[in-house]
């Protein structure tokens, strides 16, 4: 569980690379708990931000901490591992799985108490809304199923960090109503980042926001904040708008 005293994540002059080109520039950045939205345009870094923070990729410099371990050390990322929620943007499933096995190989994979697996996938799948799908093959489902099949597995274990990188591509209008309130839900006890383009799913299930642009963080704060910043920008809401301005601020 998440404690006060200690962040769930804690980075200070994160940086990383892919090859000689830089993608994350010096990010410094503190979570407690909560909602928070990662919002930027394409190539701002948050899918590198988001991989950094689920120990898939390791920082070329500056320091890190996840739930109070540090990720370069083998024994200290499999604690994070075990506590850890992730759904990265693409996410591989073998076709052939059906969603109740699918969800369990990760519960597997986080090593779960053995008795604690049936049950916790079950919650999962029924907090999706897809109990009536348990034995489906994954090659049956929509890419909308698929895509809560992937946030099942991503809360199987109730992780104290839950990262989701564009959870709702593919969900209709009323399973992002859904998803909100489940986001909502877990931030009640857990810290939860989501990268996205939606910007009203953001308004609408998350505590705080951050602003990425060339691998810079531009703005940090609520997105009630953000709106305030809206004169003379672009968009059809005042959250937009202050997106907008924020970005041409932080571009000269």
């Amino acid at each position: 569980m998440v404690t006060n005293t200690t962040p769930s994540v804690a980075a200070r002059g994160l940086t990383q690379r892919i090859g000689r080109t830089t993608i994350l520039n010096g990010i410094d950045l503190q979570i407690s708990g909560g909602v928070v939205g990662l919002l930027g345009p394409n190539g701002a870094g948050k899918t590198t931000l988001l991989r950094t923070l689920a120990t898939v990729l390791s920082p070329a410099s500056g320091e890190l901490q996840l739930l109070g371990h540090d990720p370069r050390r083998s024994s200290e990322r499999t604690a994070i591992r075990r506590r850890l929620g992730y759904l990265p943007q693409h996410l591989g499933y073998y076709p052939g799985f059906t969603v109740f096995e699918f969800v369990e190989y990760f519960a597997l994979l986080k090593e779960m108490p053995a008795d604690e697996v049936r049950p916790a996938v079950a919650r999962a799948i029924e907090r999706v809304g897809l109990a009536d799908r348990a034995k489906s093959k994954l090659k049956t489902l929509s890419g909308g199923m698929l895509r809560r099949v992937g946030i099942a597995q991503a809360i199987v274990n109730d992780p104290d960090l839950l990262l989701l990188d564009e959870p709702t591509a593919g969900l209709d209008p009323e399973q992002r109503v859904l998803f909100r309130a489940l986001l909502r839900d877990a931030g009640q006890h857990a810290t939860v980042i989501i990268s996205t383009h939606l910007i009203e799913d953001v308004a609408a299930a998350c505590t705080a926001m951050a602003l990425l642009d060339g691998g810079r963080i531009v703005f940090r704060g609520t997105p009630d904040e953000l709106s305030q910043l809206g004169d003379g920008g672009i968009g059809d809401s005042a959250l937009e708008r202050g997106y907008t301005r924020v970005l041409t601020g932080a571009r000269g």
